[in-house]
């Protein structure tokens, strides 16, 4: 019998008899409605119904958006929906949650980008009966047109401190000490010092050196 041919049924009803070799014409449809890119159609892989997991940033579409890639290698457009405005970079592993086209990135699993908080106004940050600790695997920086730092006590610790100053006033109401191994002064132009009473002890030698030297 050839194939689409339609025969008689037990019942008198009419029912179509598949074609030899198995195939049938639903099959062979369906098949046909594969998009021909040029992939085989067994790389043809459709986006999951649901999916929940790692994705790996692929591409920086526009702002608030990004490309990815799936664990099975399928790339989607992804929507940031981070409860702080991170901005990924390329490489970056991000905690994917999605269902048919619509995916959004709602953690960072690996991140090299950048979180920026700008906020209108005055800003105060408060920790209430609490420390505030301000810490960074590659340096902690604060820039302003000012600084006002007001405490009772500050103690710093540092293997090298470099300042630089166009003027620097310092008012001491007690005692000022410094103990140093050694310590190297240059001054290009004039030095003064006024106090009421100096002295100078060393262990072995003073040594005054200048064009004049003016006592009295």
């Amino acid at each position: 019998m050839s194939m689409g041919a339609m025969k008689e049924s037990d019942g008198g009803a009419a029912v179509r008899v598949d074609a030899p070799g198995g195939e049938d014409l639903d099959r062979r449809a369906r098949g046909a409605d594969v998009p021909k890119i040029g992939l085989a159609r067994a790389e043809v892989a459709a986006l999951p119904g649901e999916y929940l997991g790692p994705a790996r940033v692929t591409a920086l579409v526009e702002a608030g958006a990004v490309a990815v890639e799936l664990p099975g290698g399928q790339p989607v457009a992804v929507e940031m929906a981070l409860a702080l405005p991170y901005e990924p970079a390329l490489g970056d592993t991000l905690l994917v949650i999605g269902r048919g086209e619509s995916y959004y990135a709602i953690g960072v699993l690996h991140g090299r980008g950048r979180t920026v908080l700008s906020l209108q106004g005055d800003v105060a940050v408060h920790a209430r009966e609490g420390a505030l600790s301000l810490s960074g695997d590659r340096g902690v920086e604060i820039r302003g047109p000012e600084l006002d730092v007001q405490t009772g006590k500050i103690r710093m610790v540092a293997d090298a401190v470099v300042q630089k100053f166009t003027s620097v006033y310092q008012r001491v109401s007690a005692l000022l000490s410094v103990q140093a191994s050694e310590s190297h002064t240059v001054v290009e132009k004039t030095s003064f010092t006024k106090a009421k009473n100096a002295t100078i002890l060393t262990e072995e030698t003073v040594t005054v050196n200048g064009k004049q030297i003016l006592l009295g």
